[in-house]
């Protein structure tokens, strides 16, 4: 019996449509946008399905994308297929817990909406940007990063694939010495923010205050942290780990080989794209993950994981 690990992804991934059929087809789906849309005062259903201006705007996108992804959860649990552990990357992580058992939807999605709304408002727009690194390890940007105290690692993705933070002329400051070092490519993101970075502390601590308020509950299954990269299995932790999240570096490679490590043969990444897939066939290929962001894949990845067992 394979033991399985859901993953959720983090802000990027989102796309116009996402969840429709599930909202079409199950009914606990639809509970789950009608219940987002009542909590924030704003039609979820709409702001995933209908092509916008607020998708893309870090608050809208988190709210949606936490969503979306419990929405698709809890169809997959009713049609059979349940994991041993969790994990998600940045905003993915309020996914891993409520799917772990560690809070309910109501206040996974209110912490969410506080928490973008705070990164989005963190620093003035246009000061702070992230850039994508391709073809360096950790340890060769991180060389780079430390001649500069405005710049650092935001994500640890994938063998080749460093995300850094900072201000944004910094990070244009470093682009020469990164490529001087060795990276094929040095992408700037369309984000609003140098989103897990230092610059986010006070946002993270201010987070804090909402995080207090949620009704934690013991966790039936572990999740793991991107903080430290390892599982969780005592709830009274996590409050300062999600505080600390908004503004550490995150550790998804070194989270998904602990994973390995402690035993997961299967990776099940749930929600819109395909970017954790992309990154678990650079960290193991041996390892086999399904994707997840349809009602028809998930009744093809459901039969396939049948056969397996």
């Amino acid at each position: 019996m394979s033991k399985i690990a859901f993953l959720y992804p983090g802000q990027g991934s989102q796309t116009v449509g996402m969840g429709k059929d599930f909202y079409e087809n199950s009914t606990l789906s639809k509970e789950i946008f009608d219940r987002a849309s009542e909590l924030l005062g704003f039609d979820v259903a709409a702001l995933c399905f209908e092509k916008n201006d607020l998708l893309d705007r870090t608050d809208y996108t988190q709210a949606a994308l936490v969503t979306t992804c419990i929405a698709m959860t809890k169809a997959i649990e009713e049609a059979g297929l349940t994991p041993d552990i969790t994990a998600g990357l940045s905003l993915g992580e309020y996914c891993a817990i409520e799917t772990a058992g560690g809070m309910d939807f109501d206040d996974a999605v209110k912490v969410i909406w506080r928490r973008g709304n705070l990164m989005h408002h963190a620093v003035p727009d246009g000061s702070g940007g992230m850039a994508a690194v391709l073809g360096l390890s950790g340890e060769q940007v991180k060389a780079v990063t430390d001649t500069r105290d405005d710049v650092t690692i935001a994500n640890y993705n994938c063998p080749g694939q460093i995300v850094i933070t900072g201000k944004k002329d910094g990070i244009e400051q470093l682009i020469p010495a990164i490529k001087e070092a060795g990276a094929r490519r040095v992408m700037l993101l369309n984000v609003s923010g140098p989103f897990h970075s230092p610059y986010l502390k006070e946002a993270g601590e201010t987070l804090a205050d909402t995080l207090n308020d949620v009704q934690w509950h013991t966790l039936k299954i572990p999740y793991v942290t991107n903080v430290t990269a390892e599982k969780i299995e005592d709830i009274s932790l996590s409050a300062d780990l999600l505080k600390q999240q908004v503004y550490s570096s995150v550790l998804w490679e070194q989270s998904v080989r602990n994973m390995i490590r402690d035993g997961v043969d299967l990776f099940v990444e749930i929600g819109p794209g395909k970017t954790l897939s992309g990154f678990m066939k650079k960290i193991d290929k041996t390892v086999p993950v399904y994707r997840i962001g349809t009602w028809e894949q998930m009744e093809q990845v459901i039969d396939q994981i049948k056969e397996l067992s």
